[in-house]
């Protein structure tokens, strides 16, 4: 027997899910929710429960119809009791879990986009947040984009250069990919920004190379003709921790990638060098490991193990996501079953070991204890 609480419930996980189906136009309708009438030895064993259920439903108000059976039951006799809940669309299941407001500006919103540029609508549909969340400026800017773009397409200006009013590269840098989607993986037009790869050579030798300089952020098309003979590489996902490293023979850091790391693969010096990986302890740490190792296939990892995480474990922190694959197919045995551990909760909710938080006593002798080994195991 289910009571509004419950159905209230059922609605919102079915809300989450469906949203973006309903969105644009899909669903059967009317929805139906049986309410779980019971049985008259139901009604015989918990008489209480039973009355109390009917007269929660009996003055009931809100979104939807109340559908009621009449039961005709040998002891009890004829019973009227609620049945099942008849919602029309999506806006009486939006109005159940108070969330009427939300549903109305993104299906208005859907609406006026698709209306303009139907080819765009299944894509739209899939970006519910974006049609809730927006204010009203941020629509009118990608309304605006949108329009430009179709309007001017291959006009080969960088970002900054738009001549469209009230766009900035700040709110647009980071939409680009969202843009592409939306236009179905067309070609925006645009002139890509150079890739810049921050690095820092950690040898005198190797310095010399590059006029001396010590910390470089170059384009990643240079540095892909730099002749460097680097025998090392360390791989570090922090910039901090990458700033950390004191000079070493034949050696060279690069830092900040995050999951464009396999780019390096792009880089002639790099894959003739040993490859070392050193991320943060969490599940997105490994997903970025498993990356530079699907390019890179002989790169090492380094302090991201079981005995790492647990020596600090009094520096844990919240992974706030984690990442969704349940498998990383290009970890090795270890580190899987780290992953696999972070996953399931092994040691605690959601925890997140950050690299630079590791002692560089402690990170320095496991990073030189790297120099003999030759690839992953």
């Amino acid at each position: 027997m289910l009571l509004p609480d419950a159905v209230r419930a059922l609605l919102a996980r079915r809300y989450r899910s469906r949203r973006c189906e309903w969105l644009s136009g899909g669903g059967a309708w009317p929805m139906s929710v049986p309410l779980g009438c019971p049985s008259e030895q139901e009604a015989q064993r918990q008489p209480d429960a039973v009355r109390a259920w009917a007269e929660v439903w009996r003055g009931w108000q809100g979104a939807g119809e109340l559908l009621r059976s009449e039961r005709h039951w040998r002891a009890l006799g004829t019973q009227s009791l609620p049945a099942r809940l008849l919602l029309r669309d999506a806006s009486d299941v939006a109005a159940w879990i108070d969330e009427s407001h939300n549903w109305q500006r993104a299906l208005g919103r859907y609406r006026h986009l698709a209306g303009r540029w139907p080819e765009m609508a299944p894509r739209l549909a899939r970006y519910f947040e974006i049609l809730t969340d927006y204010t009203e400026p941020d629509i009118q800017r990608l309304e605006a984009l949108i329009d430009w773009l179709d309007r001017h397409p291959g006009s080969n200006l960088y970002p900054r250069q738009l001549p469209i009013a009230g766009l900035d590269t700040k709110w647009l840098e980071p939409r680009m990919s969202l843009i592409a989607e939306l236009r179905g993986g067309v070609d925006a037009g645009l002139r890509p920004l150079p890739y810049l790869v921050r690095l820092r050579i950690l040898d005198e030798t190797l310095r010399r190379h590059v006029g001396g300089l010590s910390d470089v952020s170059a384009r990643l098309d240079d540095l892909a003709k730099l002749e460097l003979p680097a025998s090392r590489v360390y791989i570090v996902e922090n910039l901090q921790t990458g700033l950390a490293f004191d000079d070493e023979p034949g050696a060279v850091a690069v830092m900040g990638l995050g999951y464009g790391v396999s780019v390096l693969a792009q880089l002639p010096w790099v894959v003739r060098a040993q490859c070392i990986y050193w991320g943060d302890l969490d599940t997105h740490g490994f997903a970025m490991l498993d990356r530079a190792r699907a390019s890179l296939p002989c790169v090492n990892s380094v302090l991201m193990d079981e005995e790492t995480l647990l020596e600090f474990r009094n520096l844990w922190v919240h992974e706030k996501e984690q990442n969704a694959a349940a498998e990383l197919p290009m970890l090795n045995t270890t580190e899987q079953e780290v992953y696999r551990g972070l996953k399931e909760q092994r040691w605690g909710v959601n925890l997140r070991l950050e690299q630079e938080r590791i002692p560089w006593s402690f990170a320095a002798l496991r990073l030189g204890s790297q120099s003999a080994t030759a690839g992953p195991q």
